[in-house]
Formats: structure tokens, C-alpha cells, sequence
């Protein structure tokens, strides 16, 4: 049984152990990672600042992180976890109750920093949610912006709140529309047009794969793709689809797992159907362009 517990300055001189044992293993890098550096003094002053998360299997310390405020963000640092607990699933726990702790203080989102010589590392990291941000060298901004769900109960809600969405949006946003058959992918992007103020009517373009509709004011054109037909990103690349995503706001319906590569920052929007016909709508912002919009409560908002 592993237990995660929010811990403070109380439990330095665990924290000081585990990150010691937990780094000492490491490969050494260039430039050295400082996590040895660390002293009682330090990371007594980290907890008492900004908290830091103890992981206890069967009784026994064997993972910890520190947490940092970095404004709307909530930092991690010195995640680590002791070489016998590898492979324990405990990083994940870590992770999972980070997040949990990033939205009861009221983040938009969680911050680290990887290193690209640890490649297993980063892909844990993305596999938990998180996105190059930024890339120093070897040092990788990875973050996580955490999504927001709101219930639709009827058509005109879903359209509505598309609408609202729209009033969000610039040129150069890329949002990946997904959902099953009559989850109302379409009606979400008629209200998408409407709040950008486009040329309409938003319809299907499932039969011409892409569909362009005209600002009818000074606003962005709407790209309205349907990859459903397609069989992976090459054949979304053969759109040409880039030549417009400057210069547009561009909506891929079925684009999870296809459409990610043309921007680096993007709206991930899951819409689900229940039995009792009201809609969810689940939407996760990719990259450092949502930071500012969610820290100002903009997008929750949008999804009221």
C-alpha cells in the first residue's frame, strides 16, 4: 500500500534523504544537476515555503518532490524515487497527487524541468500530460495545463458554448475536436463560427475533408477539417493545412493522435454523449498561450 502524504518543513530531513538516494544513482550531466547540493538547510526552507509530497510504501519513505510557486503555475522540483520502489508505479502517484494539489490551490497548471539526456524521464512526463514548453540547451520546460469539463444538457448549450469559445480565440489557435458519432462535434463548431463571426454555415466537411469560412469582419478565417478519412499525419500534412494555421483559428474534428504535430500549443476538446443525451465537454489546454487566458479565468468563463 502506498501512501502519499502533503508534507512541510517537519519532514526535511526525510525529503533531504530521499532526494539524496533517489539522485545519487543518476547518470552525471553537463552542466551536473545540483540535486546533491542540497542541504537540511534548503529544503527546510522549500517546505516551509511551498509544501513538498512524501510517497510511504509499506511503512518505509520512498519518494518525495518539492513544490515551487511559480505564479499561476505550481513548480515541481526534486522529483525522485529510490531505486528499490522503481517500476512501483510511484512517480505516477507523485504526479497524479501534484496535480490534485495544483488545482486546490486554485494553478492553472504545473511546471518542471527535464533533462533531454534522460529520455526515459521525459517520456514519463509526457505520458502524464506534460509538453516541451521551451528547450535551453539540454534543459526541457515541460508543462501541464490542467482541463475543465462542463455539462451541456441540450443542443443549444453545446452551440453556446462554442460561441463563447470563439470569443477567446486568435489567429494561429488549433483546437482537436473529438467525440463519438452525435456527440455534437458539429453543433460545438456552428457556435465556434458564430462567436469568431465567420461566413457560414458551419456544416460536416466530412465528404470534403476541409472547409474554410471567412471572417466576415477583420477577425481570423475558420478551418473546419474532418479527419475522420484520414489514415495518419502524413495525410493531414498533404492538406497544406500549415499554410493557413498563421492566419486562422483551424478546428480538426477526429484529430487526437493526428492533428497534435501541427501546433505546439492547442485546445484538446473531448465532447461524450451520456444515455440521458447531456453532453460533456472536457478541454485541455496544450502550451504556454493558454497560460495568460486561464490565469485571467477567461476560458472558464467560455465554459459556463
Amino acid at each position: 500500500m502506498t501512501d502519499i502524504r502533503e508534507v512541510g518543513a517537519e519532514r526535511a530531513e526525510d525529503v533531504l534523504a530521499l532526494i539524496h538516494a533517489s539522485f545519487a544513482d543518476r547518470p552525471v550531466l553537463d552542466p551536473p544537476a545540483t540535486a546533491m547540493d542540497e542541504t537540511l538547510g534548503t529544503v527546510s526552507a522549500a517546505l516551509a515555503a511551498h509544501g513538498g509530497l512524501i510517497a510511504v510504501h509499506d511503512d518505509e519513505p520512498v519518494g518525495t518532490l518539492l513544490f515551487a510557486d511559480e505564479g499561476p503555475l505550481l513548480g515541481l522540483r526534486r522529483v525522485g524515487v529510490v531505486e528499490s520502489a522503481r517500476g512501483d508505479g510511484i512517480a505516477g502517484l507523485l504526479a497524479y497527487r501534484a496535480a490534485l494539489v495544483a488545482e486546490a490551490r486554485g494553478k492553472v497548471g504545473l511546471r518542471l524541468e527535464a533533462r533531454s539526456e534522460l529520455p526515459a524521464t521525459v517520456r514519463f512526463w509526457q505520458q502524464n500530460g506534460y509538453v516541451e514548453a521551451a528547450r535551453d540547451g539540454t534543459r526541457l520546460d515541460m508543462l501541464r495545463l490542467l482541463p475543465a469539463a462542463v455539462d451541456l444538457p441540450a443542443p443549444e448549450d453545446t452551440k453556446d458554448v462554442g460561441r463563447r469559445l470563439g470569443g477567446q480565440l486568435a489567429a494561429g489557435d488549433l483546437l482537436i475536436l473529438t467525440g463519438d458519432l452525435g456527440a455534437g462535434k458539429t453543433t460545438f463548431t456552428q457556435g465556434l463560427g458564430e462567436g469568431l463571426g465567420v461566413r457560414g454555415p458551419v456544416t460536416s466537411p466530412t465528404f470534403v475533408i476541409a472547409r474554410v469560412h471567412p471572417s466576415l469582419g477583420d477577425g481570423p478565417e475558420l478551418v473546419h477539417v474532418d479527419a475522420y478519412r484520414l489514415g495518419d499525419s502524413a495525410e493531414l500534412d498533404d492538406l497544406d493545412l500549415d499554410t493557413d494555421l498563421d492566419e486562422a483559428v483551424t478546428v480538426v474534428e477526429w484529430g487526437s493522435g493526428l492533428a497534435e504535430a501541427l501546433a505546439s500549443d492547442r485546445l484538446e476538446l473531448r465532447l461524450e454523449r451520456a444515455a440521458d443525451d447531456v453532453r460533456t465537454l472536457t478541454v485541455t489546454p496544450v502550451g504556454r498561450r493558454w497560460i495568460p487566458v486561464l490565469a485571467a479565468g477567461d476560458l472558464a468563463a467560455a465554459l459556463r
